[in-house]
Parts: C-alpha cells; structure tokens; sequence
C-alpha cells in the first residue's frame, strides 16, 4: 500500500468516527449555503508537520473547498504565523475541523520535539530514531512527523527488520540460539539486531555476529565501555529513559543511535487553532 492509499484510509477512517451519519450540530445552526473563510494559526512556536495531511481531511469530506497552505512542512513557525486558509462551505469546513486539526497538530507536535532532541545532540554523530510506540492507526504518519523533525525512522513494523529484544531471547534460551535460528529462517538482506542489557550479554551477541546492537537502559558510564569495546564495528545503539535532560549526555559516549519512545508516545500536540474570519452566501 502506498502512503497516499494509507493516509487516504486514515481520514477516511478518522472521519467516520467523528461524523458518522452526520455533524448535528452544524447541520442544524446553518442553513447551508453559508460559504467563507477559516485560517489556521499557531498558538506557540512549532514545527509545522502534515500541513498536507490538514489539506486532505478537508477536501475529502468536500472536494469543493480551496485549501491554500502558508507554511510548509519541516519549517518553523511562531506564535501567531499563518498556517493556512480554508474557503468555501461553512458547514463543510465546521465538520471537518476537528478531524483536521487532531491530526495536524499531532504530527506537529511530534516533529517539535523531534526538533528539540536533534538540536540537542548536534554535533555529535549520533542520530534520533523513533520507535513503534505510536497510536495503532497512526503509526505512518506518526513516523512521517519524525522526518519532518530532523529525526530518523526506526523499523516501521514487525515484518521489515529483526530486532531480538528479550523476551525472545528469554523464550529461545540466550541470544547465542536466537540469533542462530533467525539466521537460518531470514533473508540474508536483513540485518540482525539485538538486544542487551549488560556488558556480558554484548559479550554474547558480539560472538554470535549480530549486526547491530541495542543498549537497553544502561549507565553512561557503561554505554561508554559498549562503545569502546565495539570499537566502531557495528552500530550501537541506545534505547532507554532517553529525556531531553540526558540525550546529550548519551550522545557524547559515542553511540550511533538513541531511540526515544516519547517522540511518539506521549507527545504533546501543537497548539493550532482554526477560527472562521468571513460569513457570507456561496456565490452565484
């Protein structure tokens, strides 16, 4: 499935929940041929994600409306900027707005606080990735926001990388009989990572050839000896508590990577607000 066919089923899908048979409300306040223009503004500063994601809610529910952006994606925007201005039907824009401005100002918040840990750590080689704590549904454009924030995608989903965490080495009896079955059960084109704890158990998955290697919840001080033991020959990376506060601090024992859980799930959305500017009668 493309990424226009999936966004298409998440509005569509999103809609759906929200207006079902119909927007009572708005259906009953307007006559119906009232026609104007909203815009959207931001309320803080932010970094502006999905602005073509907002676009579609609207023209999906009616193709008739004009959408034109001010902002693009990836960029910056202030307290007060222009967002973007939706003409058109009135009622069309009233239904639509919850939907749009849900899922707007989620990715935007999702790429802000990406912008926040990349500006962190630069200088220092290592990238953010996210990972798959995103809302079920969700997850492709949870991800999307992540690029557009400076970050980087981890796997999307269980079925295009082996990530050996461990609850599987526990169920397969250690990392050395994990890695040796995915091995003869996987492409050679897929990379095996896996996951570790402690120095004895990187020990392990050194031996048994891995590819790469997640440092789960380990100390700075201990990340530092991973490094240095690995020497550069695979890539780390470090997964764990990874808050604004310290990423810095994880960056610099030289780790390749730092996974961060709360890009996606616990994210605060952008505050965006959507207000009617103009009233008048749809033209002849």
């Amino acid at each position: 499935m493309s990424f226009r066919q999936a966004l298409a089923r998440v509005i569509r899908m999103a809609l759906d929940e929200d207006v079902g048979p119909g927007d009572i409300t708005t259906g009953a306040a307007l006559r119906g041929d009232e026609a104007g223009v909203a815009r959207a503004t931001a309320k803080t500063e932010m970094v502006v994600a999905g602005i073509d994601v907002f676009r579609d809610v609207f023209l999906t529910l009616d193709p008739t409306l004009i959408f034109t952006a001010r902002r693009r994606d990836g960029e910056m925007a202030g307290k007060g900027d222009l967002l973007a201005e939706i003409s058109g039907s009135l009622a069309s824009i009233l239904t639509a707005e919850r939907v749009a401005l849900n899922l707007f100002q989620r990715m935007s918040g999702i790429a802000t606080m990406t912008r926040r840990y990349s500006d962190a750590i630069r200088g220092t080689g290592a990238k953010i990735l996210d990972t798959r704590k995103t809302v079920p549904g969700l997850r492709i454009l949870d991800k999307c926001a992540v690029r557009m924030g400076g970050g980087f995608n981890h796997r999307f989903a269980l079925y295009d990388g082996v990530l050996i965490k461990d609850n599987h080495i526990t169920a397969a009896g250690g990392i050395g009989p994990a890695v040796r079955r995915i091995r003869e059960r996987v492409p050679h084109t897929l990379k095996i990572e896996v996951e570790v704890k402690d120095m004895a158990e990187l020990e392990e998955a050194l031996a048994a050839g891995v590819d790469a290697i997640l440092l789960d919840n380990m100390g700075i001080a201990e990340m530092a000896q991973a490094v240095h033991k690995v020497g550069g020959k695979i890539p780390l990376e470090a997964s764990g508590n990874m808050t604004l506060e310290r990423v810095r601090e994880v960056a610099d024992t030289g780790v390749d990577l730092i996974s961060v859980g709360a890009l996606t799930h616990s994210v605060t959305a952008a505050d965006i607000s959507l207000d009617v500017m103009q009233v008048g009668g749809i033209p002849s």
